[in-house]
């Protein structure tokens, strides 16, 4: 008897829907289906395929007391295989042709590599699902041999399967996983999303994983919202999908699952009116600096020494630092302190102070004054390299003698301008 056979022996039609079962050590197993919904698209695009047990009495069992019924390797390997027969088999009568079906893989199954789960394949080819429906989601643990695990990643690429790394963000995951396995999909660990909702600071860099992860050619899944707040960070954070019990629980009334909508326009719509309220200094601060960079620039033109020209600038008591470069990324000379930062340097971080000669080329604020000639340019809030303080630059090009220079200020973050 094949593997699939034997797995085959232990599913049934359930008698009260026109679902299928599975029987598994005297335990009844079920599909429940969670939505996972897309922001922009503003509906569902797959679900996660979970695995329910019940008792003789019909009880809910616990999935962890469930999968501690397999007690060694073939035990584990078995039972995996009959979660995922039973979810295809369960997916294919829902009404739903076209979006994907998110199914987990055992770290078990998965550390036997690609020969251990070419049942899989089988499967998918007996049951005549399309390969392509399919998204492999891959927990990973700090044991893990690398190796093994890309060609098993491969594998179910081979057979035409999305995959998916869970968890990302928990205990050993890291970057150098996301560019070893290269998968289709990430979804962040929940406990990111619980840190963001206490801390404005870790919701930047939320931001800042989630475009990292869109520029190594990833999708972003973010799971466990369960509230409002949590779906507006979210929406936010830019990921591409979300899932949690704010918006769909996950159920065993299939149907019930594929019926479930949730109200995105009212969402989207509260988000955008949010944004619109907060306070963005960025063009109020462009509009009342930018007469102050054109006195600047016109005394230098004139001839006027760098320090006289930029004394009302580094005196505005938002400012920290003045300074030129050239249009190849050389500073022109060392940064001119305003009076109170000169008093605050913090001396931990001396060896950045001197700034002659820096190269700064690779700033995003020289390059685009540079494209942008004659426009006041701003950055968003980043951390300094000549304090390891957060601040945003004010950049503007212009030309002086035979030359383009960059005229650069620094305003420490918090500090706005009263206008």
């Amino acid at each position: 008897m094949s593997d699939l056979e034997r797995v085959s022996t232990l599913l049934s039609p359930a008698a009260e829907d026109h679902c299928w079962v599975g029987r598994y050590e005297g335990l009844v197993l079920r599909t429940a289906l969670q939505p996972i919904f897309s922001i922009s698209h503003k509906r569902t695009v797959g679900y996660e395929a979970l695995i329910r047990a019940f008792d003789n009495d019909s009880s809910p069992v616990l999935p962890p007391h469930l999968f501690d019924l397999a007690e060694d390797h073939p035990s584990n390997l078995l039972l995996d295989r009959l979660c995922r027969a039973l979810h295809v088999r369960n997916f294919q009568n829902v009404s739903d042709e076209i979006n994907w079906l998110f199914l987990n893989v055992s770290p078990q199954c998965m550390a036997s590599g690609m020969q251990s789960d070419a049942f899989f394949g089988r499967l998918l080819q007996d049951s005549g699902f399309p390969a392509h429906r399919v998204v492999v989601e891959i927990v990973e643990k700090p044991s893990d041999d690398p190796a093994l695990l890309r060609r098993t990643v491969e594998y179910y690429r081979s057979l035409g399967c999305l995959t998916a790394i869970d968890d990302f963000g928990a205990g050993h995951s890291n970057f150098e996983r996301i560019w070893n396995l290269r998968p289709d999909i990430v979804k962040l660990d929940r406990q990111m999303l619980a840190r963001a909702t206490e801390d404005k600071r870790t919701r930047q860099i939320l931001k800042g994983i989630v475009s990292l992860l869109h520029e190594s050619g990833c999708l972003v899944l973010m799971e466990g919202v369960e509230s409002r707040d949590q779906a507006l960070i979210a929406v936010d954070a830019g990921v591409d999908f979300v899932q949690g019990f704010y918006f769909h629980r996950p159920t065993t009334e299939l149907g019930n699952a594929v019926r479930g909508a949730t109200d995105f326009d009212t969402l989207l719509e509260e988000y955008k009116q949010e944004k619109q309220q907060q306070s963005d200094p960025t063009q109020t601060i462009t509009s009342f600096f930018s007469h102050r960079f054109e006195r600047v620039i016109s005394a230098l033109q004139a001839g006027h020494g760098f320090e006289q020209a930029c004394e009302t600038l580094v005196n505005h008591h938002t400012v920290s630092r003045c300074y030129l470069i050239g249009d190849d990324g050389v500073q022109v000379h060392d940064s001119l302190l305003s009076p109170e930062s000169a008093h605050r340097l913090d001396p931990r971080f001396r060896p950045l102070e001197n700034t002659v000669q820096a190269d700064w080329y690779r700033q995003h604020y020289l390059r685009r004054a540079l494209r942008y000639p004659g426009e006041l340019q701003i950055t968003r809030p980043y951390l300094s390299a000549t304090g390891a303080h957060m601040c945003i630059t004010l950049s503007r090009a212009f030309v002086h003698g035979d030359r383009t220079l960059v005229l650069c200020c620094d305003i420490l973050t918090g500090e706005q301008p009263g206008v």
